[in-house]
């Protein structure tokens, strides 16, 4: 199956590498000969890939998608540059970028927001499959213009690909299974395309996951040999997903609709030991139409209803209820080159019905609320001799209205401007310069109640600001050659930061003096997030010898002074792999520093640790199918790994050593 492009379009013109235009290389196959590879989404100008100005981060795809699969997106993505994860248990880990985590970061599936609540906290999984995933694009640093002014972090793009944008010539698919030992995980999932005639293209994927508790190396609790344990209670999984799609294809263009449904229910391994049972049906429309005006190149557009909802469990029954339901449009116009400039315009509506309940009439965490969103962006492109130029400007409005609260409205204006320079050929220098505004999440305004997966009585605050973001990045890179490497350094300031400060008062569900909950309360200041991170690869698409080295390292701060709460480890990592026909296999080290930058309610350093992993296949054709056995090694040390953007790294270890083995076919 080949790797479709993606409409990332004015994303990727605000990616955090201005300087590295996207590239196209050739593999070679067991027979010596040249695989084509799309390495980056296109741009939504439509030029080929060696044309593009600014480039996503980051696109997992193929084997190496398939190596570093979890049962989380951020178990997934948690090895990438600037990438590490929130880790709340197996069920439960979502990407922070560059220190950033929650709203701060939008997560996509196929360009549609999620629209879960995994922004909310990080017990909340989030409700999209890395398993049945072609690709997942990351986008690091401002992505505001086509996604909305809040992902100042940036975004995580997984698509599956459920409505079709290009008939198959014969039906393809792919199955696959896998057992993992550490906590007897059995894997099963698939995806299948096909057509009906010479216009109609289908889609059909699945999956399905059974984890038990996960084994731990040593201790559960930091430093306290008493608890000693062979497994992390209440770190089980269990999920099923299935998505079905279908699209009109003909020389004008495409339009298609597809239905999908999550069940997630998974363990919280606090010392409370809620489960969560998360549940969504999601529905999509995605349409393409090729030249619809003169001037014009082509128009998109598209719509997603979801219905979310998720209850937190404790001994009795629900304690908690969380319910989503967004209906979200948007629309995208690429008009021809216009004195030298080209470029998309669009608009992007939302609207939400949100609330955090209780089941039997005590404090509501978050009241009922509806929240409107509506924007209009702008995203241009031009060159300037050997210089390539992009800018873009996005408007957006934001109305939140509780039941039981006051009514808020926020105008938030966010702009980008980037420039590349190929100084020398193979070699280019950029500078991103961003301009962005968020509005207060619903739970920073409204909370008032228990959030019991956390421990924790939340109290948010509806007299917020919006934040405002000022970000510079400046990049170097080699983009040519068997050798390549790139190098980014950035600073964001942030003005009225908003971040949950949980301080040592006890109180019961009520909110009143008990011994139950630890507040926490919303607060905003003045903060800064500042950092580097460097990469060289060798051959990473050749047969051969290939390696990778890399190290990254961020500091959040509070303008007044103090650290921002579960800021990332300074890490470097190494790996190094071989491909000669059938045969692949690969070894990567990733060791990260101790981390004792705490926030005022952190109290203990997270220690480092060496992650080894390992992994080796062997494909095969069978009667026209692609068979191939493969077996993965994680944490081969058995090291105690605690990631301190984790809110349970003293009391919930990442899993010990473990040995994934499994079968796939693709036809």
């Amino acid at each position: 199956m080949k790797i479709q492009r993606t409409l990332l379009a004015s994303a990727i013109l605000l990616a955090f590498q201005p300087a590295i235009h996207a590239q196209t290389t050739d593999a070679t196959d067991a027979d010596g000969n040249a695989v084509h590879k799309v390495i980056v989404t296109a741009s939504p100008f439509r030029t080929s890939e060696s044309d593009q100005i600014l480039t996503p981060a980051k696109v997992l795809a193929g084997d190496e998608l398939r190596d570093k699969v979890g049962s989380s997106i951020g178990e997934t993505l948690s090895q990438e540059l600037g990438v590490s994860a929130s880790a709340f248990g197996a069920g439960a880990s979502r990407p922070i970028i560059r220190g950033m985590e929650g709203s701060r970061v939008k997560m996509l599936e196929n360009g549609m927001a999620t629209s879960d609540v995994s922004g909310l906290s990080n017990d909340h999984a989030v409700a999209s499959e890395g398993a049945v995933a072609r690709q997942i694009e990351i986008l690091r640093g401002p992505a505001a213009l086509l996604y909305g002014s809040g992902a100042i972090g940036g975004l995580v793009n997984v698509v599956n690909e459920r409505i079709p944008t290009e008939l198959e010539a014969k039906s393809t698919g792919q199955i696959e299974t896998r057992y993992s030992t550490v906590d007897n995980g059995r894997n099963v999932s698939g995806t299948a395309d096909g057509k009906v005639g010479d216009h109609i293209a289908l889609h059909i994927d699945g999956n399905w996951r059974d984890t038990k508790d996960y084994k731990i190396p040593e201790t559960r609790v930091l430093n306290d040999p008493s608890t000693s344990m062979d497994r992390l209670p209440h770190s089980d999984t269990l999920e099923k997903n299935i998505g079905i799609g279908g699209s009109y294809i003909d020389d004008w263009g495409y339009a298609g609709i597809s239905a999908s449904h999550l069940s997630n229910l998974y363990g919280i391994p606090s010392d409370e030991g809620s489960r969560i049972d998360q549940k969504q049906d999601r529905y999509d429309f995605d349409s393409m139409i090729k030249r619809p005006l003169a001037g014009f190149e082509t128009l998109r557009l598209k719509a997603g209803y979801t219905d979310y909802e998720h209850a937190e469990l404790g001994e009795d029954g629900p304690e908690v209820l969380f319910h989503n339901r967004t209906l979200e449009t948007r629309g995208e116009l690429t008009h021809a080159p216009i004195a030298g400039l080209h470029g998309t315009f669009g608009f992007q509506t939302e609207n939400t019905h949100f609330s955090a309940l209780s089941p039997d009439g005590g404090a509501d965490t978050v009241p009922l609320t509806h929240s409107k969103t509506a924007a209009a962006f702008l995203v241009e492109e031009a060159n300037a001799g050997p210089v390539k130029l992009s800018g873009g400007l996005r408007y957006e409005s934001v109305d939140r209205e509780p039941v039981s609260n006051k009514k808020r409205t926020f105008d938030l204006t966010s702009g980008s401007f980037g420039a590349a320079w190929p100084f020398m050929p193979g070699y280019s220098v950029g500078a991103t310069l961003s301009y962005a505004q968020r509005a207060p999440a619903i739970e920073e305004l409204y909370s008032g109640g228990p959030h019991d997966a956390t421990a924790t009585f939340d109290i948010g605050n509806p007299d917020f600001t919006k934040e405002t973001s000022r970000n510079i990045e400046l990049s170097l890179a080699k983009t040519s050659g068997l050798i390549r490497w790139k190098a980014n350094v950035y600073r964001n300031n942030v003005d009225n930061y908003i971040y949950g400060r949980i301080t040592d008062d006890m109180v019961d569900d009520e909110g009143n003096p008990g011994d139950e909950l630890r507040t926490r309360i919303f607060e905003q200041a003045d903060a800064h997030i500042r950092g580097a991170e460097a990469e060289l690869t060798y051959n990473q698409t050749g047969a051969g010898w290939s390696g990778r080295l890399f190290g990254d390292t961020s500091r959040g701060k509070l303008d007044a002074g103090g650290n921002l709460p579960l800021q990332p480890a300074d890490r470097i990592g190494a790996s190094i792999g071989y491909r000669e026909g059938a045969w692949r296999g690969g070894l990567s080290l990733i060791h990260a520093r101790g981390q004792d930058r705490l926030a005022a309610a952190e109290t203990t350093d997270t220690p480092g640790y060496n992650q080894l992993d390992a992994n080796i296949s062997y494909t095969q054709r069978i009667g026209g199918t692609d068979v191939t056995w493969f077996a993965l090694a994680k944490n081969l040390l058995n090291d105690d790994i605690r990631l301190s953007t984790s809110v349970l790294k003293d009391i919930a270890p990442l899993p010990g050593r473990n040995f994934v083995i499994g079968v796939r076919t693709k036809f």
